[in-house]
């Protein structure tokens, strides 16, 4: 009995260390990312289309750092992005433009503005 309890505290001592902690796991970035934030939305046509395989980048509001999604098949995308004020672009195709953007998104530390949308119309 006494080998089991040592087994099993072995076992969660090694899950505890492989996971880092205070960090979602799986996240992968670049920068300081200790904390991130997310900006998460819908992006969508005039007609309530989904608007699937369209980068969206988060560009830093008075830097020159860009986070990038690439949107899912309903146009959703989810961004991680440090602390920060961000405007949202997207790349457009021949004739279309954006119709409804959220403006700047102003994300703290552990923020998630998961519910902005842009709209691209022609």
């Amino acid at each position: 009995m006494k080998r089991l309890a040592a087994a099993s505290a072995v076992l969660v001592l090694m899950a505890v260390s492989a996971c880092r902690m205070w960090q979602p796991v799986g996240v992968s970035s670049s920068g300081n990312m200790s904390t991130p934030g997310t900006i998460g939305g819908i992006l969508s046509a005039v007609g309530g289309e989904r608007l699937a395989d369209r980068e969206v980048r988060a560009v830093h509001i008075g830097g020159t750092d860009k986070y990038s999604a690439v949107t899912n098949v309903t146009g959703g995308f989810t961004i991680k992005v440090p602390p920060g004020e961000y405007r949202l672009e997207i790349d457009l195709r021949e004739g279309e433009k954006i119709v409804r953007s959220p403006g700047t998104v102003h994300i703290n530390k552990s923020d998630l503005d998961a519910n902005l949308e842009i709209v691209v119309g022609s």
